[in-house]
């Protein structure tokens, strides 16, 4: 893909979409290497050839934890039968 905005167009790999409004890129930036940069997607074009730079941003995504979203964060709170207390606490009577 290439991402065009503000500056001049960057050659860049998609490596995740969080939302329908965010797409993580990695893009090579002139002064700092090999980054991910959140864009929308509608700054996105493809591109037909793959460029000189994609070997650096395969190794970054290649080296990158794979993203986990909404649903894997969820936790355990509202399965059935899962470990743990599954209900709230009953009434203590007390001074009797």
């Amino acid at each position: 893909m290439s991402v065009t905005g503000a500056g001049p167009a960057l050659d860049g790999i998609v490596f995740d979409t969080p939302s329908r409004v965010k797409v993580v890129v990695a893009v090579l930036d002139p002064g700092r290497g090999p980054i991910f940069r959140t864009v929308h997607p509608g700054t996105l074009s493809k591109r037909e050839q793959t460029g000189p730079d994609d070997t650096a941003l395969k190794l970054l995504i290649r080296r990158t934890p794979a993203p986990v979203h909404g649903v894997a964060r969820a936790g355990v709170s509202g399965r059935k039968g899962s470990a743990g207390f599954t209900r709230g606490a009953s009434h203590r009577p007390t001074g009797r």
